[in-house]
């Protein structure tokens, strides 16, 4: 199989690259700098350069692969509502270009947030929630099924950990309790974030891209719901910072994410791909060091 991935030097499609890589398949990957080419090479994969608003060139090397993994997307809140509308219609380009080839595009989203219970694949992400800044992306990938592709969404939690992680939400939570000299939680601690390890997240897309059925949802969730009291307790032992409640006002946008109480159930995924989690734990990565050394 031939694999194009947009994001392919990033946190994520590194680990998608070495999965396909070492299955034998063969991968190019979408690189914005000479840097970010180097890195793809060094996994086994070819590169060509260019960035998200390079539509013909995505959809060239999208038309010339068996399938695609949608990964890249820059985050810039100052132009975010410009940079998913230039989502918008590269996908509407992808539409046009694939239709009726049954190939795949497997496209990265967010679990939703659901106040009170746990979420499902089933759930549809709510434009107006903290993780669903994006549904206008993934409804368009899903509708992309109905004109003879093989779309599907992997929808990832909180937090993607492991070693090398720098720039993902754990890194941040650790970055900001050392400014604010405390390893926060909000409230009693007993909201839940959903976790899964890089290693288990990139072969769960690698899956997808072989086995995801036309207009499935995943769920990249190794873990259902790790209570953030536990996190911040790890985080004070790696630290030596005192782990205590902080007033989510103090936090900006990150305080509604850190208090929110977000757990996000795998039953259909597993069901669908056969993937089954077996990486370390988020408080096991903590202990580690990965985020506090």
């Amino acid at each position: 199989m031939h694999v194009f991935i947009t994001g392919a030097s990033g946190w994520i499609g590194t680990a998608l690259t070495r999965e396909l890589v070492a299955a034998g398949h063969t991968v190019t990957g979408l690189a914005r700098s000479e840097a970010s080419a180097g890195k793809i090479r060094a996994l086994g994969a070819s590169a060509v350069l260019g960035d998200m608003d390079d539509h013909d060139l995505i959809v060239s090397e999208a038309a010339k692969a068996d399938a695609t993994a949608h990964l890249a997307f820059t985050l810039d809140f100052a132009a975010f509502d410009e940079t998913v509308e230039n989502e918008l219609r590269l996908i509407a380009k992808l539409d046009s270009a694939l239709a009726g080839s049954g190939k795949a595009v497997i496209a990265a989203s967010g679990t939703p947030i659901l106040e009170g219970r746990l979420a499902t694949e089933a759930d549809h992400l709510d434009p107006a929630g903290p993780a669903g800044a994006r549904a206008k992306t993934a409804d368009a990938v899903l509708a992309l099924s109905q004109n003879g592709i093989r779309s599907a969404l992997v929808r990832m939690p909180r937090t993607v950990h492991g070693e090398g992680d720098r720039n993902g939400l754990i890194a941040a939570l650790v970055g900001l309790d050392r400014q604010l000299g405390t390893a926060a939680y909000v409230g009693d601690g007993s909201n839940r974030w959903p976790a899964v390890h890089i290693g288990d997240a990139g072969r769960l897309f690698f899956l997808a891209l072989g086995k995801a059925p036309a207009g499935a949802v995943l769920h990249a969730v190794g873990e259902e719901g790790v209570p953030m009291r536990d996190v911040a307790e790890v985080i004070s032992q790696k630290t030596g910072l005192p782990a205590a409640a902080v007033d989510p006002e103090q936090l900006g946008v990150f305080g509604t994410l850190l208090g929110g109480d977000q757990p996000a159930a795998n039953t259909v995924t597993r069901q669908l791909v056969g993937w089954e989690p077996t990486g370390p734990t988020l408080l096991d990565d903590l202990e580690a060091g990965y985020y506090t050394s």
